[in-house]
């Protein structure tokens, strides 16, 4: 006889309920029937005995998992089964339910981007009533790919905090994160064929593109390294180098041989593995199914299980209490790795979700409050992806997310190492046991750093005069291209939707168009070339002077795409205009990206996103035109619109101090109502209509207006949405 776990906190609605016990015991048996089949002998598990458990409030466990149309749930059956049998023999009642995951590669450059961020308020939304509608206690959460990992964490903080309210039993969770996905390689004769392409490329002139195609051979192969490819096929075909037919067939040979057919969470540090870090660093995973390299083992899923009936029915090891003690551990950790710019949002949705009137102010307080280094070298082309670093964790040679908090304390990083986590133990608890613990324990290729590559690392909040808020992720930033953009001055060159921004970023005329364009005058460029170069540029002809700029990265110009905020367009990715800048060796070091749209792990160069107040709600990137000359101040944390005659006549950075909304009127209420056309492309069931902003998480206004418990940690900023 299995001794039976009581949930002794509030009421059960199954004890005075007959429905819920007549019809949920066939989902329970048809559930473990199917387990029983494939793991394990079958114990008691009739439906009187389901019926028993039911009506005495034992743990009622819902196992999340996720659509099988996304690469990473491709193995959840079997992850799911054996979650099943342990919740059954370990005293609790075990169900089931999937939901809908959107994945971020294979949205990029549709429609379907345009969706993308708000599913996770949708998955939110969703999780949340099948917890309440089918009064699951706890969950089980076989954790996927982009957004929908957080999605699932604001979802069950949110329900904790609203069942603690009405008095009853918190709500208990335990995230296992999905295997890595193996990165494909390009088979050998497409390779010889692209090293053709690039000989032939580089006969005809076009070192660039030649050079551009043997370095991305260098590259793991994932849908993003498809992505660049396309870029240089397209490129090519434009220069008659190849034939759409020969970049079609080529497109399909790299595309055919990218994911292993067991699936998983790519293995680039974009949104997946970014959610991984801070899910894991918000104590929300079990150390035995962090970082696999395949579905867990029955032994490992047993480990996470056990440890989720220990914190069952207690408020301290709760999502909401887990996820708001460790929060500014997660926002240290999402920066000394260098996750996605995505996060962001995310862990201030988290928050809002949970109740806390969090922001991204207070992200940035919190990131300020210490330096935080940079502690994670991780490349696709040095064999440092997370698949490589899956496999260190599961040779045993380092501890993944312990071994991160282990060498950040070690580097002097201010980490609450007394927060609780969902193996019953504090970090400070789990990091007692230092075997295997120090980063030095992987000798070749280490991922994860006992000594920081550099002293900085993160996204950083910037501001302006004209948006209150935009970010920039530091660590995509190589130190030399940084030292590049910063205290610069460029061109705005303008877009007002993503397809422009991508048709114009291959156009091998391109340089040469905007080199025409009226505001790029030859007093601007004589004294951009001084300000940036802090030469003088006496001896260099005006005929030459654009060249020379070009030739000796003098040039700036700052590519602006407007028009992509949660209202506007859903927030989009700007991966694909970023992947054309940053892969084409000379556009990445003349080229900056800022937008109102949103940034993936997979983006990297000079990337400004999630400026606020977006497009459609008046902000001032609404009104920008080509030829207005920025200030990029990226260590002093702004971007300014300056004075363009101050600047033309002598040289001199005056901020503006105009109201571009009053200038340019005539010209915002054009766009506007080109923005509102486009925006009926979206089906109005999913429009980001009453959310905040991107500093406030992109949450509905309804969970922002409830959200009023103070953090301990929030900053003194004043807060809007």
């Amino acid at each position: 006889m299995i001794p039976l776990k009581i949930i002794e906190s509030g009421s059960n609605p199954y004890q005075n309920h007959v429905q819920g016990k007549a019809n949920e015991p066939i989902t329970v048996a048809a559930l473990l029937d199917r387990a029983y089949q494939l793991h394990g002998a079958k114990t008691d598990c009739t439906l009187a005995a389901i019926f028993d458990r039911l009506d005495q409030n034992s743990p009622r466990i819902a196992i999340i998992g996720g659509s099988s149309d996304h690469p990473a749930h491709v193995m959840d059956w079997d992850t799911v089964l054996r979650a099943a049998v342990r919740i059954w023999e370990i005293g609790g009642v075990p169900f089931y339910f999937a939901i809908p995951v959107v994945c971020d590669g294979t949205a990029q450059s549709t429609m379907g981007m345009s969706y993308s961020l708000q599913a996770r308020n949708a998955v939110a939304q969703m999780v949340v009533n099948q917890m309440e509608g089918q009064c699951y206690h706890g969950a089980f959460v076989i954790q996927g790919c982009d957004k929908t990992p957080m999605a699932i964490v604001s979802a069950l903080a949110h329900l904790d905090r609203v069942r603690q309210e009405r008095g009853e039993a918190s709500v208990f969770a335990t995230f296992a994160p999905a295997h890595v996905l193996k990165g494909g390689s390009i088979p050998q004769e497409t390779q010889a064929e692209i090293r053709e392409i690039a000989a032939r490329a580089e006969q005809r002139g076009y070192i660039e593109l030649a050079e551009d195609l043997r370095d991305g051979l260098d590259y793991i192969l994932q849908c993003s390294s498809n992505e660049m490819f396309l870029a240089f096929f397209e490129r090519a075909v434009q220069e008659e180098i190849i034939s759409p037919a020969t970049h079609k067939r080529l497109e399909k040979q790299l595309a055919i041989n990218t994911c292993d057919a067991k699936g998983g969470i790519c293995a680039f540090h974009g949104t997946g593995n970014s959610s991984r870090d801070v899910v894991a660093a918000l104590g929300l995973v079990h150390p035995s199914v962090e970082l696999l390299i395949e579905p867990p083992k029955q032994s490992e899923v047993n480990r996470a299980v056990d440890a989720l009936f220990e914190i069952a029915d207690n408020p301290k090891f709760s999502v909401g209490s887990i996820v708001a003690q460790n929060i500014a551990n997660a926002i240290r950790v999402h920066a000394a790795v260098g996750g996605s710019t995505n996060l962001m949002m995310h862990m201030v949705a988290a928050m809002k979700y949970a109740g806390y009137d969090f922001s991204l102010y207070d992200v940035e307080a919190i990131h300020k409050a210490a330096p935080i280094p940079d502690i994670y070298d991780y490349s696709l082309t040095q064999g440092r992806d997370v698949f490589a670093l899956a496999q260190q964790c599961c040779a045993g040679q380092i501890r993944g997310m312990e071994t991160v908090f282990y060498e950040m304390t070690r580097n002097g990083v201010p980490l609450d190492l007394d927060a609780p986590t969902v193996t019953g133990h504090t970090w400070r608890q789990r990091l007692s046991d230092t075997t295997n613990l120090s980063a030095d324990g992987v000798k070749q290729n280490p991922i994860i750093l006992s000594t920081p590559r550099r002293a900085i690392s993160g996204t950083d909040v910037l501001r302006s005069n004209w948006f209150e808020t935009a970010v920039v992720k530091i660590s995509g930033l190589p130190d030399d291209l940084l030292n590049k953009f910063d205290d610069k001055v460029g061109f705005v060159l303008y877009f007002e939707t993503e397809e422009e921004a991508n048709d114009a970023l291959v156009d091998h005329a391109l340089l040469e168009k905007f080199r025409a364009l009226p505001g790029v005058t030859k007093d601007v460029l004589r004294k951009m070339y001084e300000y940036n170069s802090k030469q003088s540029s006496a001896q260099i002809a005006d005929a030459a002077l654009f060249d020379e700029m070009v030739k000796g990265h003098m040039l700036r110009i700052a590519v602006v795409i407007a028009g992509q905020g949660p209202e506007a367009f859903g927030m989009p990715e700007m991966a694909v205009p970023s992947f054309r800048i940053n892969y084409h060796r000379v556009w990445r070091q003349l080229v900056s990206l800022i937008t109102d749209g949103r940034y993936s792990g997979t983006n990297f160069g000079v990337s400004v996103g999630h400026v606020t107040p977006e497009a459609s709600k008046g902000g001032g990137i609404l009104y920008l035109q080509t030829g207005d000359l920025l200030h990029l101040e990226f260590r002093a944390g702004r971007i300014d619109v300056i004075e363009r005659d101050a600047f033309a006549q002598r040289g001199e950075i005056v901020r503006a101090e105009h109201n571009l909304a009053h200038t340019r009127a005539g010209l915002g209420r054009e766009r506007q109502l080109l923005l509102e056309k486009r925006a009926r492309k979206i089906a109005p069931s999913n429009r980001m209509l009453h959310h905040t902003d991107a500093a406030h998480g992109v949450v509905p206004s309804s969970v922002a207006d409830w959200a009023t418990l103070p953090h301990p940690l929030a900053s003194t900023q004043s807060r809007t949405h």
